[in-house]
């Protein structure tokens, strides 16, 4: 069991490392990082999840029908009671909601999972992906735009239209989407279309990790009983309501494993990210960002031995 922590956490957190250490030491600007998180997010992501989906057989596709309905909660149920319950301005609770209920499933889940459980357990993560950014990720920028000067001339339910439309423009939305509708209607790219997005692809999982990283770095750190509060509920209660409502709906135990493991995975940085635009950054949000991910190295070593007597 050592070697395989070993061989699913040292590269993981190996990258996660070098990104910290590159912007800590001012090797890499971590300030302005937008560039790279657009190469991430709208080229590189979308590409792997393009080819992870276009690639997998129709039956195992319809397969992921009760990820689909779980993971919906458990993203929804962490990011709902942080944001009624912190004590905050809505837009920073909006951002720290965010932080703690969409896990970083964009750089951890596709070498985490796949390395443990197989190139499967690729098509999980990419349906985890999309599912946060349809959801949780454009109920937080309705809220953002909402405490604008000009998002409280418009009602709410035309914010919400506004930024689910916005949500639905990005291509690592709609790509899984697409490659949903080429698998329904056996459509396949020409293959040397298919390599060219396939190079894209592979370069997600190190540069997400050194991205994130690079994110981490950057933001400030203070611990109290909140941050911890906080992280306790990411790292420990999130994949706790994931294994209850994975087995509520009576999901197979190897795909139980696959969203378990993708909820215990430490905070992802959209918050953040998205916070920086509308002047919205928390200290809570940064705090309990950096403290999920130094509590992940155990929690997730955890719970990957916890799932893998899990019969």
């Amino acid at each position: 069991m050592i070697g395989v922590l070993a061989n699913a956490l040292v590269p993981v957190f190996v990258g996660l490392l070098v990104g910290y250490a590159a912007g800590l030491r001012g090797v890499v600007d971590n300030r302005n990082v937008k560039s790279l998180v657009t190469f991430v997010m709208s080229f590189a992501i979308p590409c792997y999840l393009y080819v992870t989906v276009a690639a997998t057989p129709r039956r195992l596709l319809w397969n992921q029908t009760k990820v689909a309905l779980v993971l919906p909660i458990v993203y929804a149920g962490l990011f709902v009671a942080t944001y009624v319950f912190a004590r905050d301005t809505a837009s920073n609770r909006a951002v720290l909601a965010l932080t703690l209920g969409f896990p970083n499933a964009a750089a951890i889940g596709p070498p985490l999972l796949q390395s443990l459980y197989g190139e499967r357990a690729g098509v999980t993560v990419a349906v985890a992906i999309a599912i946060g950014s349809v959801t949780v990720s454009p109920v937080t920028l309705a809220i953002l735009e909402s405490e604008t000067g000009a998002g409280k001339k418009i009602s709410v339910l035309a914010r919400i239209r506004l930024s689910l439309w916005r949500a639905l423009k990005r291509p690592i939305v709609w790509a899984p989407l697409l490659a949903l509708v080429a698998v329904a209607t056996n459509f396949s790219l020409p293959g040397y279309f298919e390599r060219s997005l396939t190079i894209f692809g592979d370069a997600t999982a190190g540069t997400a990790l050194f991205m994130t990283g690079l994110v981490v770095s950057a933001q400030h750190f203070s611990f109290n009983w909140s941050v911890g509060w906080a992280v306790c509920g990411k790292n420990l209660l999130q994949p706790a309501l994931c294994l209850l409502m994975a087995d509520l709906v009576r999901m197979p135990r190897e795909e139980t494993r696959y969203v378990v493991l993708i909820s215990a995975i430490p905070c992802g940085f959209f918050g953040i990210f998205f916070g920086e635009d509308f002047d919205a950054t928390p200290e809570m949000a940064s705090s309990s960002l950096v403290a999920s991910y130094l509590l992940g190295i155990f929690t997730l070593a955890g719970w990957i031995v916890f799932l893998s007597h899990l019969h």
